[in-house]
């Protein structure tokens, strides 16, 4: 039985200023893309038989510094679109709404381009991934690039938990974790861990 390697997108100008960035689809920083080459060696010792990325070029450039250059787009990875507040860091909700949390709190509708999601809606896109992907770790580890709640939430999902149980996993920029199983429950097997320098 294969495992879930899941890896963060490296840095970006808005993840390094902590502003929301669902939607907006922004490159990586020189620091990300390091960040992401150095995660090509962790990614090499896996016996990846599949890859998926979130559409957005920021994943899709992880997946291929870190060595998944064939990994398919998925658009259920794309991160929580967080509406109204896309753009915004905790501190500047937090001015028209204070002691907002998103997990607790969701977001306010946005823009065409931003609707808005809950995270119950996030749940059920990661849980449509983990239907596709489970199946492919009968023949080896599966990989999947995206970004932090997404990954927090499909996290969650594998451990049978709700879905805001993803605040429970901090996931830093340009890290893998690793999902697998013990007596045949779900488990973590690493998380957050960085590249070695």
């Amino acid at each position: 039985m294969g495992e879930l390697i899941l890896l963060r997108h490296g840095e970006t100008e808005w993840s390094l200023a902590g502003r929301h960035t669902g939607r907006t689809d922004i490159p990586l920083t020189p620091r990300g893309e390091a960040a992401a080459a150095a995660l090509a060696p962790l990614v090499a010792r896996c016996d990846i038989v599949a890859a998926f990325a979130s559409p957005a070029q920021r994943a899709a450039r992880t997946a291929e510094l870190a060595g998944l250059a064939d990994a398919k787009p998925d658009p259920d990875l794309w991160e929580w679109d967080y509406g109204g507040y896309e753009g915004l860091t905790t501190e500047q909700i937090q001015e028209q709404r204070p002691d907002w949390y998103l997990w607790r709190d969701g977001v306010i509708p946005g823009d065409a381009e931003h609707p808005g999601e809950t995270v119950q809606q996030v749940g059920a896109r990661v849980d449509r991934v983990l239907g596709r992907v489970m199946p492919l770790l009968a023949d080896g580890d599966v990989a999947l690039v995206a970004h932090g709640h997404v990954l927090r939430v499909l996290t969650a999902r594998y451990l049978r938990l709700p879905p805001d149980d993803g605040r429970l996993f901090r996931l830093d920029t340009g890290t893998i974790s690793t999902l697998g199983s013990e007596h045949d429950e779900p488990i973590i097997l690493s998380w957050n861990v960085p590249p070695r320098p």
